[in-house]
């Protein structure tokens, strides 16, 4: 598989997309006014806690308060035990209203809801994955050969310090690193959270204690694997940074770091910009003719697959079969490339063989294996709906660029002309018989001033009999089609 990295970075935002065999799969967006928050390090106050929940709202400096579970708190009272043990003490135990404690965001705030925060930090590097309060050594399961993963955690518990009470996650990356590349990460995150410590007891409550990498470098830290052939970036400061970042952590890549320095926007090479715009769109055309209907809400995500000009070439159920199996692969990138979380429904189109439902939900997790963010199927319910989860862990692609309808408010539909005649209607009844006027103003939409003028223009003129009094019409170009106003003249 032919993978590049696509960087489009300026001093207010950097999008970062990923492209495998000339298809875009993934799309990250940073902006200097909303960073993602993930991974930061702040030293937090306790505002309150809530035993009811196990949980605690911690004040990080945020316009919103952070979230923190009780499972996400570190006791020192199981820390020989290397695992933590199932909690049944209440929160109050564990922390305190007004405490001050070290925390990390795992998730950026989401709609209405603050960050998600724990007090188990991590700090990656291009390697590994250092955990204070963790124990042991784990291994990617990315990492599938037995005897490279043996090898990976014995370098690793060879470098631990004796004294060292802390824990490493071996990452993908690593697979075939020499043992002199992973001690040097061991080293150099161990320095890194003593800075960080002590940073952290010098700083005040609600203050950022330690910020992730830019976009532009998190992307040679996390996603720079070997069958990327070249990172591409259009920003020249940018592109010495990330080679100045890969010639101490990757220089191995070093050559594959290119700036890109034609007139065309970088982001047009493989349709880019085009495919972004289209991942906005609520239906998803496939190739054979079907589509996909897209609905994101605040509980779930709904994918509809529909045959729509497709008839095939053979029966119906073979019709529906190939469709459902070219939406399970499409539905897979969709998810990626839209960054969909939380619960999603799939109604694939009902087939009658038992033996290509079977091929359809293989078809769908194997097209799910390539994405690295956690994804799990738990079910068909009795009603044929493929029931699955991805953890959600940033904004999706919707909510990072849109927002929703000032005319609609997010619903996605709006009163019809018609309907708004016929409110203007009892609104000039209920104001004719409640006040005296010499003439009534119907300030509205264009399309509902000339349907009044139109479609309703005999109604309109036995209303001003009924009530005896004029009527007068203007258009208000500001207006939506369901807004209106009756005025007293």
């Amino acid at each position: 598989m032919s993978t590049e990295i696509l960087i489009n970075a300026n001093t207010h935002e950097a999008r970062a997309a990923v492209v495998e065999n000339g298809v875009l799969q993934e799309v990250y967006i940073e902006r200097s006014s909303r960073r993602g928050l993930i991974s930061n390090i702040y030293k937090g106050r306790v505002s309150r806690v809530l035993p009811g929940m196990q949980a605690a709202f911690i004040e990080i400096g945020m316009e919103r308060t952070a979230f923190l579970h009780a499972s996400d708190i570190f006791d020192a009272r199981h820390a020989d035990t290397g695992i933590e043990a199932p909690r049944t003490e209440n929160i109050r135990s564990l922390v305190a209203e007004g405490n001050e404690i070290l925390v990390q965001v795992v998730k950026d705030p989401l709609g209405t809801k603050g960050a998600r925060l724990t007090t188990y930090i991590t700090l990656p590097s291009r390697l590994l994955v250092y955990m204070p309060q963790g124990r042991g050594v784990g291994v990617s399961a990315r990492i599938e050969h037995e005897a490279e993963r043996e090898r990976l955690r014995s370098t690793v518990l060879a470098g631990i310090e004796t004294q060292e009470n802390a824990g490493y996650i071996v990452r993908t990356a690593a697979e075939d690193a020499p043992a002199e590349a992973l001690r040097a990460d061991m080293l150099y995150l161990r320095k890194l959270w003593e800075f960080v410590r002590q940073k952290g007891l010098r700083t005040g409550a609600g203050n950022l204690v330690h910020a992730d990498l830019p976009l532009h470098l998190r992307v040679l830290r996390d996603m720079l694997r070997p069958d990327v052939e070249r990172v591409l970036i259009d920003r020249p400061s940018a592109h010495q940074e990330m080679r100045e970042f890969a010639a101490s952590f990757v220089p191995e890549m070093l050559e594959r770091i290119e700036l890109y320095g034609e007139k065309r926007p970088i982001f047009e090479l493989h349709h880019v910009e085009e495919e972004i715009h289209k991942a906005l769109d609520r239906k998803v055309p496939l190739k054979s003719g079907g589509h996909l209907i897209i609905d994101q809400t605040e509980s779930m995500t709904t994918i509809d697959v529909n045959t729509g000009a497709f008839v095939g070439h053979r029966n119906l159920e073979e019709t529906i079969f190939r469709t459902n199996l070219e939406a399970a692969v499409t539905i897979a990138r969709q998810l990626r490339l839209r960054n969909l979380g939380g619960i999603i429904i799939i109604d694939f189109i009902d087939m009658e063989e038992p033996d290509h439902r079977r091929q359809t939900l293989q078809a769908l997790e194997q097209a799910l294996g390539d994405d690295h963010v956690k994804t799990n199927i738990s079910s068909v319910s009795p009603l044929g709906l493929v029931e699955m989860t991805r953890k959600r862990t940033r904004e999706s692609l919707e909510h990072m660029l849109c927002q929703p309808c000032p005319t609609c408010e997010g619903r996605g539909f709006v009163k019809t002309a018609e309907t708004v005649c016929y409110e203007v209607f009892r609104e000039i009844v209920r104001q004719a018989r409640q006040f005296d006027c010499r003439q009534l103003l119907v300030l509205a939409h264009q399309d509902v001033i000339e349907r009044l003028l139109d479609e309703e223009s005999s109604a309109l003129g036995e209303l001003e009999l009924v009530t005896g009094v004029p009527i007068r019409l203007q258009t208000e170009a500001l207006y939506g089609v369901d807004q209106y106003d009756v005025v007293l003249m």
